[in-house]
């Protein structure tokens, strides 16, 4: 008999504890052993995938979720190296980054540890679960995990690799666990007691969801609605290309773009030559009054501005400036990725400290916002709130941290006496042996 969502909590917290103590080497020989179980059961997941892909298909999946939830060899090969780059991260727990002296013999550390059990409710990428179980299993969490209803073969076939890897390294049974209905969800969102944190991928609407029907803190990574701004001054060969790339390399993730913005000074030049190279890789634009006078196409309503398509459709305005574009980003956008196209290091700086977004870049593609080449090994999402992790969250979002004090028999009744008092000096970040 299947487990219940509470037993599995119960015995995910009895494994955090176990897992938070778990030396490097175990933690990360089961990122090298899941990595090995992938390429070994490299058939089998595919052939999971195929029939997840299959039914989806039947069932109408839009084109852009379909592309999300297809594994391919060089997805999997990408997910193997992904696990083998995280091994030869440094290790994220036991770090001291606070160390005084409160007073000769009374020494304070503050040192990065697990947050504990964490639910994790994420889309129909396949890839999204084993990334996410790494970085878990990298931070000492213990984590459960519930995919879309349309990978759900697939998600089998990856879990079984994980906890036949996680097994064969010693680390406690529960450490990684698979949710499978509407209802796993809703009885894990009531487990307060049990769970530390609830990380949830998808839209706005469903992040608030989560957060309305849950006493347990909510980490949102909500959708992302991406803008691209070509500024007066740029260089519009790159502008071409940085929109072309921002745009088409990958059209149903969420640091696509899905808003052009361009000054009024460059449009002329830049909108025909650009609409071209997007219309070549099959994109439909919807343009605001001033982009249609210079290129044909269908108008955008008040909702494109506030659209993430996920498709071959790019939103495009016109502004009169720098600021007009800002204000467009900070009225519309979802606080996510946003780029500017500029010759001007002065309109850069501009942007940089007044678009209010977890990632903001300067002449790249929005493509770019991505916590795998951040460097961070892999990335549980993008969170576009501003509280606790911002932006590509990698293992220092999953860590949170605890205060140490090494004292030699201090009372607070002594220093209320003054028998000693407070020096607090700054001590070297490293714990005492």
């Amino acid at each position: 008999m299947p487990q219940s969502v509470t037993d599995m909590a119960l015995e995910a917290r009895q494994a955090a504890l176990l897992l938070a103590c778990a030396g490097e080497t175990a933690r990360n020989n089961a990122l090298l052993a899941i990595a090995q179980g992938i390429d070994d059961h490299l058939d089998s997941i595919l052939e999971a995938n195929r029939q997840d892909v299959q039914q989806a298909t039947e069932e109408g999946l839009s084109a852009p979720l379909l592309s999300r939830l297809k594994l391919t060899r060089e997805k999997c090969a990408r997910m193997s190296q992904g696990l083998v780059a995280l091994r030869w991260l440094p290790d994220p727990l036991g770090k001291v980054d606070y160390a005084k002296e409160l007073s000769p013999g009374l020494n304070l550390f503050r040192v990065s540890c697990p947050i504990g059990v964490i639910g994790v409710i994420f889309e129909s990428r396949p890839d999204a679960l084993v990334q996410i179980a790494s970085l878990c299993l990298k931070t000492g969490n213990a984590v459960l995990l519930k995919g879309g209803r349309e990978a759900a073969r697939t998600n089998e076939a990856l879990m079984e690799v994980i906890l036949q890897a996680t097994n064969a390294c010693g680390l406690p049974q529960g450490c990684c666990g698979l949710l499978h209905s509407r209802q796993d969800v809703a009885e894990m969102l009531r487990l307060h007691d049990l769970i530390d944190l609830i990380i949830p991928r998808g839209s706005n609407a469903f992040v608030r969801y989560i957060m309305q029907n849950s006493e347990i803190p909510v980490l949102g990574h909500a959708e992302g609605l991406c803008h691209l701004y070509v500024d007066d001054p740029c260089d519009l060969d790159m502008a071409v290309r940085l929109t072309v790339d921002s745009k088409t390399q990958n059209l149903s993730v969420c640091n696509a773009t899905e808003t052009l913005l361009v000054h009024q000074g460059v449009a002329g030049a830049f909108l025909p030559r650009a609409a071209q190279a997007l219309r070549e890789k099959g994109v439909q634009l919807r343009a605001d009054e001033a982009a249609r006078a210079v290129i044909d196409c269908e108008p955008a309503t008040e909702e494109d501005w506030r659209t993430e398509y996920l498709d071959a459709i790019l939103s495009v305005r016109v502004v009169d400036d720098l600021q007009a574009a800002i204000d467009h980003i900070n009225r519309y956008g979802s606080h996510h990725t946003d780029s500017i196209v500029t010759s001007s290091d002065a309109h850069a700086r501009a942007f940089f400290e007044r678009v209010d977004s977890a990632d903001v870049f300067h002449n790249c593609s929005t493509r770019f916002s991505d916590g795998f080449l951040f460097g961070f090994g892999a990335e549980v999402g993008i969170a576009t709130g501003k509280l606790h992790a911002r932006g590509p969250m990698g293992m220092e979002g999953l860590c949170t941290y605890k205060y140490r004090l090494y004292g030699s028999g201090q009372t607070l009744s002594d220093l209320n006496a003054g028998s000693f008092s407070l020096t607090h000096q700054d001590l070297e970040p490293k714990l005492p042996n």
